[in-house]
């Protein structure tokens, strides 16, 4: 779905095409960092910002450091967890590197920014106790020294760790005080935001509907509103058909701010391993960008057959008319569908780790799953006598967390390869040799 009324937008790229728009055309997407890794799903996102990229747009890619603690609820059927400020810093610092995996970085068409440089008050500041901040009056070369904890101390804390002035080099620091969120609301009907399928289906289910949800949207639409403070113009918001509702809301708070109205992409959604949810962390059936190539392969030879097309269409650069001929193949019968997925996880690992690393994958593969043999770039570990499989499962990076080994160890997909024994209790003692966790990842206890 596009929406772009009067062709504003699409009048502005033209122009930049030909040279004769001399601002920048600034397009912005969104990404609360509820995880570390960003996936596929995104990357259909992300390679069509490349693309305005390279007829000269600004990419602002806006990280929700402070909507994130509120927590998207679109596509959640129950309130989103919380999750914790420590959590958030360590994600987002992994996305940064993983957006420039396909997206040019040159300031020149990409910036950056985080929503907590306007939401973020200075009361929220943290700051230590016991120490103290110097104040430099430069018209008369004097300094005063005052607490940190202090509202002064922290004030200065707070313009000086804005990325509006640290990363911008802007003199004026927009903020967004609750006054203003409310003079939004006046704006937002009630009705607005409840016709919300999402919220709709919510109730009808008979689960519970929180206010600082429904208030999602319009601190979404804020962003919009901020961005175009910030940097000239928010001409453009792009994102999966799920934010549609969010982007269109973003339409609304620029109206009522007096701004250009921001124009809206929203795209197609891949689908997850699973073949039926979007592709999703929480869901966790997704192929992360920083996958290694071996695992990057492997998952993607684990898609149903049906969403070949799909993932040709959405995951790769396959012109279109060649996805044609690849699903008439498959609905007539004469496409090997395995083969078809050996040359789709060619092509999507080539795009992320390179033609040489592509290669070795599928030889990797082809050797582990045609052969029956075991990788020779297995994962050796260490660990202490009397560990147990979850401690090992960790350790190897096979999971990240207790909760997902246990999860493997219930599915029953995990393998002491030695003996073919299959590993079903969770404080079951870690043996020399070598274990398989789901298809295509392996580690050895050394």
């Amino acid at each position: 779905m596009f929406v772009d009324p009067d062709n504003v937008f699409r009048q502005k790229v033209e122009a930049k095409i030909r040279g004769e728009y001399p601002n920048d055309i600034v397009i912005k997407l969104g990404a609360d960092p509820t995880r570390p890794d960003i996936h596929l799903g995104h990357a259909v996102v992300l390679r069509k910002l490349r693309a305005f990229q390279d007829i000269g747009c600004k990419i602002v890619f806006l990280i929700g450091d402070y909507t994130t603690q509120i927590g998207d609820p679109t596509g959640k059927s129950k309130v989103r967890p919380e999750i914790s400020q420590k959590e958030i810093e360590a994600n987002m610092k992994t996305y940064i590197d993983q957006v420039g995996k396909i997206l040019n970085m040159d300031s020149s068409v990409f910036s950056w920014i985080r929503n907590s440089d306007w939401f973020l008050d200075v009361v929220d500041i943290f700051a230590d106790t016991n120490s103290s901040v110097t104040i430099n009056n430069e018209q008369h070369t004097s300094h005063i020294t005052v607490p940190s904890n202090s509202f002064l101390g922290k004030s200065v804390i707070f313009e000086n760790t804005r990325m509006q002035k640290t990363h911008l080099g802007n003199k004026h620091i927009n903020t967004v005080s609750f006054t203003r969120v409310l003079a939004t609301l006046r704006h937002v009907t009630h009705a607005r935001l409840i016709a919300r399928d999402l919220f709709q289906d919510r109730l009808q289910s008979g689960n519970e509907l929180y206010m600082h949800e429904m208030l999602y949207p319009v601190l979404q639409g804020i962003d919009s509103s901020m961005i175009a403070s910030i940097y000239g113009s928010c001409d453009l918001e792009i994102g999966g058909t799920d934010q549609t509702f969010n982007m269109l809301m973003g339409r609304d708070v620029m109206k009522i701010n007096r701004q250009p109205e921001q124009a809206v992409m929203a795209m197609d959604i891949l689908e997850g391993l699973d073949g039926k949810e979007k592709m999703s962390k929480s869901l966790d059936n997704y192929i992360g960008v920083a996958d290694d190539s071996n695992d990057m392969y492997g998952k993607v030879m684990s898609i149903p057959d049906a969403l070949i097309p799909r993932y040709f269409s959405l995951a790769s650069y396959t012109p279109v008319d060649e996805v044609e001929k690849i699903k008439n193949m498959l609905e007539a019968g004469d496409g090997n569908p395995r083969d078809l997925k050996m040359r789709l996880a060619r092509e999507i690992v080539a795009i992320y780790h390179g033609e040489k690393a592509s290669q070795e994958a599928e030889q990797n593969f082809v050797d582990t799953f045609s052969k029956g043999k075991i990788p020779e770039n297995v994962t050796e570990i260490s660990v202490d006598e009397n560990a147990d499989i979850i401690e090992a499962i960790i350790q190897s990076g096979c999971a990240s967390s207790k909760t997902e080994a246990r999860r493997l160890v219930d599915d029953g997909a995990v393998t002491f390869l030695d003996n073919d024994t299959k590993i079903t209790t969770h404080g079951s003692v870690v043996k020399k040799g070598t274990y398989r966790v789901g298809k295509h990842r392996f580690f050895k206890v050394v």
